[in-house]
């Protein structure tokens, strides 16, 4: 009778081990099925980024066109002169430079007006962010609009051609334009600073012309962007949303106005020397892209199936991407289950789907890397991105405890 009491115990033991492993490698083939659309977006975009593309040159009549320049800046004094120098070379007789100092707590305003530049100032404690001195420089333009409204931030520099031809593609084609918004490392730079400057790269440039060249809409980067008046018109843009530049790309894309991209034309910034504020930097990208993640991606599912809509789909798909180290990770944390899982007696599938992801990934980083990387970092630093990884935990663990939600500049070096 012992005997058979510790058999039946042991059976029933089995089968409880047998259906936790079950159940266990149910989820995770759920969990990999979910993390296979993001990665398949990921390596789709970098490999079209390799094809050879025509670029189109004739941008129309472009000394016919009227643009304005916005510049929002909160306490840029020290930036916007050079920022200032690369833009007013480029301006035309009735082309307008409009600063917005916004809640500036030095001479910013004064700066500006030294170079030539329009200056309005805004003060409201109560509303602080890029969205609401937009929209405030909108409306001081709404009595003598502009054909084309280009935003530059104080920080940037741009090429001598930059403004004509945004300018030019935006009225030829009368939708939103993205210039290629690339991050310039600091001086003696650490390898985790070449890594950020590569995965900026990776998002702003490699992805957007793989989407240029499948022929999709384009996300807005915040910077080197041009408008149809009628189009930033339509939209609001007083908000203080981290990552306003997102928001707006969706909005104008729902208002049949979605951006394009134009990689010939390069704006540059400047990645933070100073640790800390290089991870409040980051802080506010990643969990400003994780909100608009949960926040627009369902919403745009359902208006592309409702509607019929293909470019809200092909939105969707683009936003669904999470961080890049946030899907490294995520897919290191399913590889490892799937192997344990495979140790403990499940099938060889789960760990397939995560092996194929993983060359996925790999070959998506490795094809952004050596046509558009090489010069940025070199492939012995890439070693380093582990340790990246391990610095960027902390900021994804952050979002599940507080999430970032007020805009804050980030402090730049002196």
């Amino acid at each position: 009778i012992s005997l058979g009491l510790v058999g039946s115990e042991m059976c029933i033991r089995d089968r409880l081990i047998s259906l936790f492993i079950s159940f266990s490698s149910f989820v995770l083939t759920v969990i990999g099925y979910l993390l296979l659309v993001p990665i398949t977006v990921l390596f789709v975009e970098c490999l079209a980024a390799l094809f050879p593309y025509r670029l189109q040159q004739n941008f129309g009549e472009i000394n016919r066109i009227k643009f304005a320049v916005l510049i929002p800046a909160h306490n840029e004094a020290a930036e916007i002169g050079i920022t200032l120098e690369s833009l007013i070379p480029q301006l035309k007789k009735d082309d307008r430079l409009l600063v917005i100092a916004d809640n500036c707590t030095d001479n910013t305003a004064l700066v500006a007006q030294q170079y030539g530049a329009i200056v309005i100032e805004r003060n409201n404690p109560n509303q602080r962010g890029k969205g609401y001195a937009l929209d405030y420089g909108l409306s001081f333009l709404k009595s003598d609009p502009p054909d084309v409204v280009i935003i530059i931030d104080a920080d940037c520099s741009s090429q001598p051609n930059c403004l004509q031809t945004l300018a030019g593609i935006s009225k030829q084609t009368n939708r939103p334009v993205q210039a290629a918004y690339l991050m310039e490392s600091p001086k003696n730079p650490s390898t985790k600073d070449l890594i950020s400057a590569l995965a900026f790269l990776v998002k702003n440039v490699v992805r957007s012309t793989g989407l240029m060249k499948l022929g999709l809409p384009s996300l807005l980067n915040g910077t080197g962007m041009a408008f149809p008046w009628e189009a930033i018109n339509s939209v609001s843009l007083a908000s203080g949303n981290i990552v306003e530049d997102l928001q707006l790309g969706v909005d104008l894309t729902l208002a049949g106005c979605p951006p394009i991209f134009c990689p010939q034309i390069q704006v540059t910034g400047r990645l933070p020397q100073e640790q800390t504020a290089a991870t409040v930097q980051r802080t506010r990208w990643e969990h400003g892209n994780l909100q608009i993640l949960l926040s627009q991606v369902p919403y745009l599912l359902r208006s592309a199936i409702q509607f019929r809509r293909w470019e809200l789909l092909a939105l969707a798909l683009e936003l669904s991407v999470p961080p890049l180290s946030l899907l490294v990770i995520f897919w290191g944390l399913g590889m490892t289950g799937a192997v344990l899982l495979n140790l403990s007696g499940a099938g060889l599938f789960v760990v397939m789907l995560f092996a194929i992801m993983g060359a996925m990934i790999f070959l998506a980083i490795f094809f952004a890397w050596i046509k558009f990387g090489r010069k940025i970092i070199s492939g012995l630093a890439l070693l380093s991105v582990p340790f990246f990884l391990l610095w960027k935990i902390p900021i994804y663990l952050g979002f599940l405890v507080n999430p970032e939600k007020n805009w804050i500049r980030t402090t730049r070096d002196s």
